[in-house]
């Protein structure tokens, strides 16, 4: 089972939350917490795979606990629950070593996903986040920044290129699949390798690098 800490400072998220994660068999809710430094010190005493923190709460807000969580319990994977996916909350979460960001609009399943995909030691950022992220980031590009970009991203193949327009567009790897006729697993094996060659930290930093260089998805 995947033992999971819920912290939220609203009862009735933390209830509905609680609802969707253990339709699934095979999570568990271990623990609520009602603030940030509660999620801290319960994290630090309770065996948790995985702790869901609101972004907002009171005596620490969610990212603060975030950081403080990586200190004290290291071995917990974190993933972050908002509805403000802003670029320096959601480059913060990252930044702090954080499993995930999902929306607070994010479907139930995409949440027991994140999990999943959190307790497995795989990050996950929902599409919706990341088109959010892009979206607020992708200003007009500078004239040297777009060349930099283009320049990067000659190091990769065609097929790469396609699978990367993609990313640029928040499509998760099962979407991008879809579209390419491939499978979910051949996408994670191209985005790796994607990540790899632009020496990227995570998909986010792909795709903006993506709208940087004005690559666009075949026939977009």
């Amino acid at each position: 089972m995947i033992r999971v800490l819920v912290a939220d400072d609203e009862p009735l998220i933390r209830a509905g939350i609680r609802m969707i994660l253990t339709s699934a068999d095979d999570i568990d809710v271990v623990a609520e917490a009602r603030d940030g430094r509660e999620a801290v010190e319960t994290a630090r005493s309770t065996a948790v795979d995985v702790a869901l923190l609101d972004i907002q709460m009171p005596e620490l807000d969610g990212l603060t606990a975030l950081a403080e969580i990586g200190r004290a319990a290291p071995q917990v994977r974190v993933l972050i629950l908002t509805t403000f996916g802003e670029r320096e909350n959601v480059l913060r979460a990252l930044g702090h070593g954080g499993a995930g960001f999902l929306l607070k609009d994010s479907a139930p399943q995409e949440l027991i996903h994140a999990v999943r995909a959190a307790a497995a030691g795989n990050a996950y950022l929902s599409p919706a986040a990341t088109r959010h992220v892009v979206d607020t980031l992708a200003s007009p590009a500078a004239t040297a920044r777009g060349e930099e970009a283009r320049r990067r991203l000659s190091a990769l193949t065609e097929r790469e290129l396609q699978v990367l327009a993609l990313l640029g567009e928040g499509l998760s790897n099962a979407d991008a699949g879809a579209r390419l006729h491939m499978s979910e697993a051949t996408v994670k094996t191209y985005v790796s390798r994607i990540l790899t060659k632009l020496d990227c930290d995570n998909r986010v930093q792909a795709a903006l690098l993506a709208r940087d260089a004005g690559l666009e998805p075949a026939g977009g």
